[in-house]
């Protein structure tokens, strides 16, 4: 089952859409899943009904919360948040309350330290009357929630997209929502966690065994998602190692390589602050080490010769 809002307002060829992709499973996606379009989720079973992230914007959210409306007359009580980034949270507020909102308890502190300062990155996309809405119950390691009978596992990889990332796992649908460790032909990103952390938690994903790969960007697809990420990942380690061998700056290392096979993802330019951390990994960093986001983003808007663009 596939619903959309056709009226949704947006200079895109193609709205925001509800796709059901296991019974009583519904991913969201927002095309194209560039920055800022980040795909969501919702569980729907009997009486309970759980969403898995939101969205950057108060009218996506509100978009979002219209096709769940479509597919059920439960109203969510839960959301689980993947990670911290604006453009999964923002819209926690339209669900919230009376909705909990459930992530690993160290993302509640990165997202009230973050605040709306995304909105100030692209100050002319319509971000609407967002409140931040923080989570209200957090966990460390693994986590259920449920749905009805329906268990969905909350379990947290290590330092991968961020250094709080949850993966939500529903074994009996065989379906996993990844967060932005996993993209689709969007290029990765781990400026705030880890290059090496996300090749660890491409791996517990891959044992998971799903048949259903929701990323945070992009299609939905299966286990292959997992071989497109790891094999970008493992590039940007191997220009990483060659780059710190020759003396090369992580801006120098990017502006030489060739995306080959990568150049066909969205958003690449994200290069430039992967290189940073793949850098800063193999002069010894631990994963999730701190560094300077803000010169890092400011650097690879020099090397992108703009602002990259974001159509949220």
């Amino acid at each position: 089952m596939t619903s959309q809002l056709m009226a949704f307002p947006d200079d895109r060829d193609t709205a925001p859409y509800l796709d059901e992709i296991a019974e009583g499973v519904y991913a969201f996606l927002q095309p194209d899943g560039g920055w800022c379009l980040n795909n969501a989720g919702v569980v729907v079973n009997g009486d309970d009904v759980v969403v898995v992230d939101t969205a950057a914007t108060e009218r996506r959210a509100e978009l979002f919360r219209a096709l769940i409306a479509e597919v059920t007359d439960v109203a969510p009580t839960v959301v689980v948040n993947t990670h911290f980034h604006g453009d999964h949270t923002f819209g926690n507020f339209v669900f919230s309350p009376p909705a909990a909102v459930v992530a690993h308890e160290a993302a509640r502190r990165e997202m009230l330290v973050a605040g709306l300062g995304l909105q100030g990155l692209w100050p002319h996309v319509r971000w609407g009357e967002v409140t931040l809405r923080p989570p209200t119950v957090t966990y460390r390691d693994r986590m259920d929630v449920y749905a009805g009978e329906l268990r969905l596992q909350l379990i947290h990889p290590g330092p991968a997209h961020t250094v709080t990332d949850t993966v939500v796992w529903i074994p009996d649908r065989s379906v996993v929502f990844a967060g932005d460790i996993v993209m689709s032909g969007v290029t990765p990103f781990c400026l705030m966690g880890s290059i090496e952390g996300s090749l660890r938690a491409i791996e517990r994903l891959r044992a998971l065994r799903p048949s259903v790969v929701v990323p945070g960007h992009g299609p939905v697809g299966g286990p292959e998602l997992f071989d497109e990420a790891e094999e970008y990942l493992r590039w940007i380690k191997r220009l990483a190692r060659a780059g710190v061998a020759a003396g090369r700056s992580p801006l120098e290392t990017a502006r030489a390589a060739d995306l080959g096979p990568f150049a066909a993802f969205i958003d690449a330019e994200r290069i430039l602050p992967n290189l940073h951390r793949a850098y800063a990994e193999e002069r010894g960093a631990a994963p999730g080490a701190e560094l300077d986001v803000l010169a890092c983003f400011t650097e690879m808007v020099e090397f992108h010769g703009r602002l990259p663009t974001c159509h949220a």
